[in-house]
């Protein structure tokens, strides 16, 4: 005796999917996200208590270190060569204060054999109220343009920024 069963999809297969998988398909790898806080304090803000614009470039530098040192390469790759900030942006969405905290996440992006780019995006609170980028070129010792070693493109592009993320470049 043999039996055949017929699959015919139907809409209670793609409720089934929803349900199993509410965030989304596992086995699709989400990009990491770096994650830094600041406190914030009167020396950052003006008399009126905005934050000061220029500390939103201060806070892409400290972000940019902190996670090439604890998630690239600790030794900054200082033996291979440097890093150059051939552009940097920040765009401001709102208006932030003294003694808030805010939350900088960074992904990368437009990732190259010689260069990439890091998406910052500051949050207070869960709202968006800053968004920049740097493009980093790596060169050597006589700043000359020269490629990444492999694995360290590997570990970039584990950060790589989705498409939703993208969004908030403006």
């Amino acid at each position: 005796m043999t039996a055949t069963v017929l699959h015919r999809p139907t809409n209670a297969t793609i409720d089934l999917k929803a349900a199993m998988f509410p965030n989304g398909f596992p086995w699709i790898e989400q990009p990491k996200t770096f994650r830094h806080t600041f406190d914030v304090y009167l020396k950052d803000s003006n008399a009126t208590g905005n934050v000061y614009f220029a500390r939103y470039f201060e806070w892409q530098g400290i972000c940019r270190e902190k996670w090439f040192f604890e998630c690239i390469a600790a030794d900054m790759l200082q033996t291979l060569g440097v890093f150059v900030t051939k552009e940097a942006r920040q765009n401001y969405i709102h208006e932030t204060f003294a003694f808030q905290k805010v939350t900088c996440e960074i992904n990368t992006f437009a990732v190259k054999q010689c260069s990439f780019s890091l998406l910052f995006r500051f949050y207070v609170e869960g709202q968006l109220v800053s968004s920049g980028h740097q493009q980093i070129v790596f060169a050597d010792h006589n700043k000359k343009i020269a490629r990444l070693p492999a694995e360290i493109l590997d570990k970039i592009r584990m950060y790589q920024a989705n498409a939703e993320q993208l969004g908030s470049l403006g």
